[in-house]
């Protein structure tokens, strides 16, 4: 694979000082890339697959709900990929921080019967929230997408699935889930040597996405400034803690192992 020693290389794993990977399954860094900031492309794979399999095109309103790290990156990579972003966020400390990352159109709340209503092509929700899903299934254009990509980890209000399916139903609402992983993984053409083994021909992929998440990145064309905390991975309980609690205003947290010599962490 033309690898050499000491090569800086992206790949997925647990939160741990060392990593083993085949070597198709890593990405090399951009020249110049630092490591903390490389990280970064793998939150921004799980918007990346909207952004390569959603109908809308540049040039259309896209409405992102929910700006924590996914939603804040999903809104920067729309952004530059051509789209009209709004983002939603109840928290005036993430809309601030969209602000600081070049995003000027923050709301608080999904602007329902604004000059929006029906012109939207695409709404990502980020936020797992429903009543931040039904809205979005009520501004949408006809034929609009909405695209979870947050998860319902828990019931928030008490909308019934019938209010969801009749915004559905008559406005003509594609709603599907964003599982990042509906991309193959790698795109494998089409060789006859390869035939038993499958190929797909994707013209695009998950490591695809992350090539170019690097790259982007090494530009300088996703705004981080301030928004990131490097933090030692000596205590892990604590951190879980404060980040639960809500105690450190950054989105972005890295572990940074270059000193650390005690056990691994066992969870991702």
């Amino acid at each position: 694979m033309g690898i050499r020693p000491g090569e800086l290389r992206f790949a997925m794993g647990m939160h741990r000082s060392t990593q083993t990977h085949t070597a198709r399954d890593t990405v090399p860094l951009p020249a110049g890339l630092r490591p903390e900031i490389a990280v970064l492309s793998r939150l921004m794979g799980v918007s990346l697959t909207s952004l390569m399999t959603t109908k809308a095109r540049p040039g259309d309103h896209v409405v992102i709900t929910g700006a924590g790290p996914v939603g804040l990156l999903a809104a920067q990579l729309f952004k530059i990929s051509g789209y009209r972003v709004t983002v939603v966020d109840p928290d005036p400390l993430r809309r601030a921080q969209l602000a600081s990352c070049g995003i000027s159109d923050c709301r608080e709340r999904v602007p329902l019967q604004s000059s929006l209503q029906g012109q939207v092509a695409l709404v990502l929700d980020c936020s797992g929230h429903e009543g931040a899903v039904l809205d979005a299934c009520r501004i949408v254009r006809r034929l609009g997408e909405v695209v979870l990509v947050g998860v319902p980890w828990r019931k928030l209000t008490e909308i019934s699935a019938h209010e969801l399916l009749n915004a559905v139903f008559f406005n003509l609402v594609t709603l599907r889930s964003g599982w990042e992983w509906e991309l193959p993984v790698h795109a494998r053409a089409f060789e006859w040597e390869e035939l038993l083994g499958g190929y797909n021909n994707a013209r695009h992929s998950v490591f695809g996405g992350f090539a170019r998440a690097l790259d982007w990145l090494a530009e300088g064309r996703i705004e981080l400034g301030g928004l990131l905390r490097r933090v030692p991975p000596t205590d892990p309980a604590s951190l879980y803690a404060d980040i639960a609690a809500r105690r450190i205003e950054e989105p972005f947290i890295v572990l940074d192992w270059t000193d650390f010599d005690g056990p691994d962490l066992k969870s991702s």
